[in-house]
């Protein structure tokens, strides 16, 4: 099956941004007093939205559910310190440039759960930003995946029917968005969620290697 069009999750598929988030998440927990969290443990609540991580990152230093005010608080100590530390170590996975250059003919979205303000950041400072034709972030529509919304909306952006998209992506979240939208998806195993979770979520594809993408094709 050819697919005329790529959709694309951000961190963990296009990027390794694991250390950065994580340790940008345990200088927020540090600033409020509260003991680090293991990278595993930070990586398990990625994926949702930054409100979420957040959120998860307080649930599991307090044995209260925090209110809605000091999730708002800790967020903006998060996004201070991320703002900081945004290009520590984060880098394009192996072949990842190359593989979007082989394909550039393919209209490509992004389509992440990551706040559009540091999606853009990370793709400028990366050099990706120049092979794609639509940015969507999780603030950018009023639904995040797994709501298929997003993906959508990138179809319409990129002027091409949803059934005619591939969403590539690390993740359940990603899987599960692309079911919801009917089209097929692909599991990136080296991205933060590994093999299992991938497989489990009913992935069409799963791919060793970012460059495997040009044979799918």
């Amino acid at each position: 099956m050819s697919y005329r069009c790529l959709l694309f999750d951000l961190d963990g598929t296009l990027v390794d941004s694991r250390i950065d988030l994580v340790n940008s998440i345990n200088l927020m927990l540090r600033e409020l007093g509260r003991d680090q969290l293991s990278d595993s443990i930070v990586l398990k609540f990625v994926g949702e939205g930054a409100r979420l991580l957040v959120e998860r990152a307080l649930n599991a230093t307090q044995e209260f559910t925090p209110h809605a005010g000091e999730i708002d608080c800790a967020m903006e100590i998060f996004f201070r310190h991320y703002r900081t530390h945004l290009f520590d170590y984060t880098r394009p996975y192996p072949e990842v440039v190359e593989t979007l250059e082989a394909l550039q003919s393919v209209p490509k979205a992004i389509v992440t759960n990551k706040p559009y303000e540091f999606t853009v950041r990370l793709l400028e400072g990366t050099g990706l930003s120049r092979h794609f034709n639509t940015i969507l972030g999780g603030d950018s529509l009023p639904e995040r995946k797994p709501s298929p919304m997003m993906l959508l909306e990138a179809a319409r952006q990129c002027d091409v029917e949803i059934q005619e998209c591939l969403m590539i992506g690390d993740s359940r979240v990603d899987i599960e968005a692309g079911k919801a939208a009917g089209i097929r998806t692909c599991g990136y195993i080296p991205g933060f969620r590994g093999r299992t979770e991938l497989v489990e979520a009913g992935a069409d594809y799963l791919i060793e290697r970012f460059s495997e993408l040009r044979y799918l094709l």
